[in-house]
């Protein structure tokens, strides 16, 4: 069904029918449920602290586990504040928490694996596309350019993608 045929279907429903369906819906889907919990009642400060609790546990677990280091865990956490609508500025700076947190895992080893220094070079490159999309750059524009420092410090094999992104930044205001 295309969203033209959707919104013809619904136009031809009285509202007690539309609500029928919505409540149905919410009932039904989690992800629906969630939507309808998050636009009701936010508490984007709680789902903030949540998520960045669940990145750190990746990189250092309370546990005696091995930490995990896995970059889909932030990014499944990036992609529902992403849906959910969160506020721009929380998103970027839950996508920089995750990349600070890598760097502070990465501080402590010293064989970095090429995948992993790769793997943070892009969650950096999307953080990076986000902000300016956002138009929030002022707000984030030292962190980005920390991180970018802390990659060349930590001779990183690809820090010089970093300093590339960095430079652009470095006369912006």
């Amino acid at each position: 069904m295309s969203k033209r045929q959707l919104k013809k279907y619904l136009q031809d429903l009285d509202k007690e029918q539309l609500e029928e369906q919505i409540v149905d819906l919410y009932e039904r889907f989690k992800p629906v449920k969630v939507f309808y919990d998050f636009v009701f009642n936010p508490r984007e400060e709680e789902l903030m602290r949540k998520s960045k609790l669940k990145i750190s546990k990746e990189y250092f677990p309370e546990t005696r586990r091995k930490p995990k280091a896995r970059r889909s865990v932030a990014q499944k956490e990036i992609k529902h504040f992403k849906q959910l609508g969160v506020e721009p500025h929380l998103t970027a700076d839950l996508m920089l928490f995750n990349i600070e947190i890598a760097q502070t895992f990465a501080e402590e080893k010293s064989n970095l694996k090429e995948a992993f220094c790769k793997s943070i070079f892009k969650s950096f490159e999307e953080a990076v596309k986000f902000i300016l999309k956002e138009g929030i750059l002022a707000e984030f524009k030292l962190r980005i350019l920390k991180i970018a420092a802390e990659a060349e410090s930590q001779n990183w094999p690809n820090a010089y993608r970093f300093e590339k992104i960095e430079m652009q930044f470095q006369d912006a205001p």
